[in-house]
C-alpha cells in the first residue's frame, strides 16, 4: 500500500494510503488568503483540510496512481512556477525538488516542475508511483524504490549528472547553509514552507537563499524590509533575498506585466 505524508494547509499533517485520505491532523494556521481566494476556504480545520485534499485526488490525481506530471500555473508567485520560468528561460539547467511518487529528483522539464511542484504542500514521506517515475524518468530520480526526501543527496545527484547551474527547494535552515557553503553560486536556493521557524533559521535563509517566500512565517516577513532585495505579492510575499534572487523574481514580474508591485513591505500580519 503507498503511503504518503504531506504538511499541507495550515501546517496540517495529512496521511494518504493508497489513493485515500487515512489521517487529517489540527492545523496550527487557521487562515491562508490564497486558499480563501482560490478555494473559498474561510477557516482551516481538520474537515476542510480533508476535504481538499480529497479534492486534490480527484482532480489531478496527488498520491494516487492516476497523478498528473503536467499541469498550468496556478499561482502568480508560486514557487514553482518562478522555478519553472527559471528553467525555461536558462537560468538554470536543472531543478532538485521532492513530490509524491518519486520523492527528491532532478528535473529539466519547465512542464514537469510545475506539474509536480505546483499543488502541493511540504512532502514529508513518500512512495513509488509508478507512472510519476516513468513521466519523470528513473534516472532523474534519486531512488525510485524507496522515494526518500533529501535535497542534499538531490543536488549531489544533479552534479553527478553535469548540470552546471542547479535550482534546489529547501524547507530546512541547515540544508540551505550546508548546501550554498558545499556548492556556492552554481545553486539557484528557494527557500519553502517557512511558516513557524525560528528568528535565527529565517537569518539564516536570507543568508544563503535566493529567493523565499513568507508563508505565514513572522519572521521572514519581519525581517524582509532590511533583507529582501525584491518582493512579489502581498498577502503571502516571495522574496528575493540576493541579487540573482532579485533578478529571477523582477523576470517574474515582467512575464505578468506587473514590475511596479515589488515594493518592500512587511506584508499582512502573519499567523505564525
Amino acid at each position: 500500500m503507498g503511503r504518503h505524508v504531506m504538511e499541507t494547509l495550515g501546517m496540517t499533517r495529512v496521511v494518504f494510503e493508497d489513493g485515500k485520505v487515512t489521517e487529517v491532523g489540527e492545523p496550527k494556521v487557521r487562515y491562508c488568503p490564497l486558499f480563501h481566494k482560490h478555494r473559498g476556504i474561510e477557516e482551516l480545520t481538520s474537515e476542510t483540510v480533508r476535504e481538499n485534499m480529497e479534492f486534490r485526488v480527484r482532480a489531478f490525481g496527488m498520491c494516487d496512481e492516476g497523478r498528473q506530471v503536467r499541469m498550468d500555473y496556478f499561482l502568480s508567485f508560486g514557487i514553482s512556477e518562478i522555478m519553472s520560468m527559471a528553467l525555461a528561460r536558462g537560468e538554470v539547467d536543472a531543478v532538485v525538488t521532492a513530490a509524491d511518487g518519486c520523492g527528491t529528483c532532478v528535473l529539466t522539464d519547465p512542464g514537469i516542475v510545475q506539474g509536480m511542484g505546483g499543488r502541493i504542500s511540504a512532502i514529508t514521506e513518500t512512495s513509488p508511483i509508478a507512472g510519476v517515475i516513468e513521466a519523470i524518468g528513473p534516472g532523474n530520480v534519486l531512488d525510485p524504490e524507496t522515494t526518500p526526501i533529501d535535497m542534499r543527496r538531490g543536488v549531489e545527484k544533479a552534479v553527478a549528472m553535469g548540470y552546471g547551474r542547479i535550482a534546489v527547494t529547501v524547507a530546512c535552515a541547515d540544508d540551505a547553509r550546508f548546501l550554498r557553503e558545499a556548492y556556492g553560486d552554481r545553486l539557484t536556493v528557494f527557500a519553502v514552507h517557512t511558516t513557524g521557524i525560528s528568528k535565527e533559521d529565517a537569518e539564516t535563509y536570507y543568508d544563503t537563499c535566493d529567493v523565499i517566500t513568507a508563508c505565514a512565517s513572522k519572521w521572514i516577513r519581519e525581517l524582509a524590509p532590511e533583507r529582501a532585495t525584491i518582493q512579489a505579492g502581498t498577502s503571502v510575499p516571495v522574496y528575493g533575498a540576493s541579487e540573482k534572487g532579485r533578478r529571477i523574481v523582477l523576470m517574474k514580474l515582467e512575464e505578468l506585466g506587473r514590475t511596479e508591485d515589488h515594493e518592500l513591505t512587511s506584508g499582512p500580519e502573519p499567523l505564525l
